[in-house]
C-alpha cells in the first residue's frame, strides 16, 4: 500500500495556510516536561480542519461545485462545512445519533445540511448521498489528502520544539496519528511517536498487535466519553501506524474525565475529551512511555457546555 509522504504533507501546509491556524506549544504549570499542541484553538475546536481544507483544495473545480458530503460524529462536519463555505461548495454531514449537541448544530450553524442517522448506517447513508446526487465523499480519516492535512501537525511540532523527545497523539480513526507520525519520523527518526486511545475503544492497539483491522463493535466504542475516537482503523490509517508508530497506550474514563478538567482547569484550554486523552497518558500512564520532553497533541475542544461546567468544578 502507498503510504502518505513528507512531500505530501508539506504541500498540504501550503493548501492550508490562511485558512487553519498554525496552533501554539502550550508549557504546562504542573509538568516542565509537557507541552500541548493546542489544535482546540482552530476556527472549528479542532485538526480535523486541516485534512477538511486540504482535501477540498484537492478536489477538481467540477466536483467542488457539484458539492460534498461526508459521515461524522461532529469535528470533521464542522471542518469540512467551514472548509467548504469558503471554497463556495455546497456540504451534507451524515452525523449518527448520540453525538453531542453543540456538535451537531455547529455543522448547521456553518451552513451545511445535517442528516442523523443510527451510527451503523453513517457510511452506507454517506455513500448512498453521494451516489444520488453527484458528490464527492470526503470520509473522516480514510483518504490519502485528509492524512496529508492532518500530518502538518507533526510538520509544526518539529519546527516548534526540535528538542522534543515524545510525541503522544489520539487515535480514534487514525488519521492524525497516521499523518503526523509521518512528518515526525521523516523529519525527526529519534523522536517516539506514541498513540493513546481510550480503554472503551482500543480497536487500534487490538489491529496493531494482530497486523490486521480488528473492529470493536459500537456498543462497546459507545461507552467512552471521548467521542471522536470511536472510530475503527481503516486498512491505510493501520498500513501508517504499523509502520512509523512506536507504540499505544490507553487510558480509562476517570483518568481522562481527570486529565480533561486539569486542562480545564490549569491551562485554561476549553478540551473535550477525546483531546484530553494525551493528558491522560502522561498523567497516569508514564510508566508505559519513553522518558523525556514530551508534545501532547490536544487534539479538540468542542464539549458540552454542561459538561464543561463540572469538569470546572472538580
Amino acid at each position: 500500500m502507498r503510504l502518505v509522504t513528507l512531500d505530501e504533507i508539506r504541500a498540504a501546509a501550503v493548501s492550508i495556510d490562511g485558512v487553519a491556524l498554525r496552533t501554539p506549544l502550550v508549557p504546562c504549570r504542573w509538568d516542565d516536561g509537557l507541552t500541548l499542541k493546542a489544535e482546540s484553538l482552530q476556527p472549528v475546536g479542532s485538526f480535523k480542519l486541516r485534512g477538511a481544507t486540504h482535501a477540498v483544495a484537492s478536489l477538481p473545480p467540477d466536483a467542488r461545485a457539484r458539492g460534498v458530503v461526508t459521515h461524522s460524529s461532529g469535528n470533521h462536519g464542522q471542518a469540512l462545512a467551514y472548509a467548504t463555505r469558503a471554497a463556495g461548495s455546497p456540504c451534507t454531514v451524515v452525523i449518527p445519533e448520540g453525538a453531542p449537541a453543540i456538535k451537531i448544530d455547529q455543522v448547521r450553524a456553518l451552513g451545511a445540511t445535517v442528516v442523523i442517522v443510527p451510527p451503523a448506517e453513517r457510511l452506507t447513508e454517506a455513500r448512498r448521498i453521494a451516489e444520488a446526487g453527484g458528490l464527492t465523499l470526503i470520509p473522516p480519516f480514510d483518504d490519502r489528502s485528509i492524512i496529508a492535512g492532518q500530518g502538518t501537525v507533526g510538520l509544526e511540532i518539529v519546527e516548534q520544539a526540535p528538542d522534543t523527545d515524545v510525541v503522544l497523539v489520539p487515535v480514534g480513526g487514525g488519521g492524525l496519528a497516521s499523518g503526523t507520525a509521518v512528518a515526525v519520523k521523516a523529519l525527526a527518526p529519534h523522536v517516539a511517536v506514541i498513540g493513546v486511545e481510550p480503554e472503551y475503544a482500543a480497536d487500534a492497539r487490538d489491529s496493531l498487535a494482530a497486523g490486521e483491522v480488528v473492529a470493536w463493535d459500537l456498543a462497546d466504542t459507545y461507552r467512552t466519553s471521548a467521542d471522536g475516537l470511536r472510530t475503527n482503523l481503516s486498512e491505510l490509517t493501520l498500513a501508517h501506524l504499523g509502520r512509523y508508530l512506536d507504540g499505544i497506550v490507553t487510558v480509562t474514563e476517570d483518568e481522562i474525565r481527570a486529565a480533561n478538567a486539569r486542562l480545564v482547569r490549569d491551562a485554561r484550554l476549553v478540551v473535550e475529551p477525546s483531546g484530553a486523552v494525551t493528558t491522560a497518558a502522561r498523567m497516569f500512564r508514564a510508566g508505559e512511555l519513553p522518558d523525556g520532553r514530551t508534545v501532547a497533541v490536544v487534539s479538540g475542544g468542542n464539549i458540552d457546555p454542561a459538561l464543561l461546567a463540572t469538569l470546572a468544578t472538580l
